[in-house]
């Protein structure tokens, strides 16, 4: 007999066929993502959402990227669970558009950040376990539409000699190290396919220089609109549409 104030009813999770056809942009830090999504800013019918960075600058006045950064034992923890509120957010925002592109996804900050402070002991066992919890809660309770991956592939060289030259603050004290776990966590998630394999993913070569990359672009345009069935309309020469419309 069911336990009272119980049902075996399975109820849909929330946002549940609400969102537009979905692509995630993904790559380790420095490889164009926003570059990525600046280049389709010329078609009308898409959603572009960038990285909530300014939110993660700016809680309450608090810039949470360069605490974490900064001190990471003590801050890493509080940082990830705003990441992931941020993430949400974004991953749930409505809006009339038939595709959507998210510059990064909560999957990354699981799969990749989350598990990269856990195996360099960045944050202890009981923090990494409430983490897993969330993300194990939010999978069963929340749809986060995932139709489609675009992983910018690099490699860390490339990309730290890139995150040296636009030198943000926060990522000063980023080592090279760094950059190299995350990119074989990357690789891991979407080359070897151990998490999310039933997500297609597009591989494109990312160490290519801001003119040789435009192919590269040109084939994932290709890719969406034929797997989103999307006939795609240029945006007005005399309009401009903002990144994250």
């Amino acid at each position: 007999m069911a336990q009272s104030g119980y049902s075996n009813k399975v109820f849909p999770k929330y946002g549940e066929g609400t969102q537009p056809f979905t692509v995630l942009i993904e790559g380790n830090i420095g490889s164009g993502k926003t570059t990525f999504l600046n280049h389709f800013q010329k078609y009308k019918d898409i959603c572009l959402i960038t990285e909530p960075v300014d939110k993660w600058r700016n809680c309450a006045g608090i810039n949470l990227l360069d605490l974490m950064y900064k001190e990471p034992h003590r801050w890493a923890h509080p940082f990830q669970n705003y990441v992931t509120l941020t993430m949400l957010q974004s991953h749930t925002l409505p809006t009339d558009k038939s595709v959507k592109l998210m510059e990064r996804s909560i999957f990354s900050a699981r799969y990749c950040f989350v598990e990269n402070m856990h195996k360099n002991g960045t944050i202890a066992p009981g923090m990494y376990q409430i983490l897993k919890e969330w993300y194990e809660f939010i999978d069963k309770s929340i749809h986060i539409q995932a139709d489609l991956i675009v992983y910018l592939r690099t490699t860390p060289e490339v990309v730290y000699d890139r995150m040296m030259c636009r030198a943000r603050s926060e990522e000063s004290c980023v080592p090279l190290e760094y950059l190299q776990e995350l990119h074989e966590l990357h690789e891991n998630w979407l080359i070897h396919k151990n998490f999310m394999s039933h997500v297609p993913v597009l591989v494109l070569d990312a160490n290519l220089g801001l003119d040789a990359i435009n192919t590269e672009y040109k084939k994932s345009e290709d890719s969406i609109f034929k797997a989103s069935s999307l006939q795609p309309i240029l945006v007005s020469p005399v309009k401009k549409q903002r990144l994250s419309s």
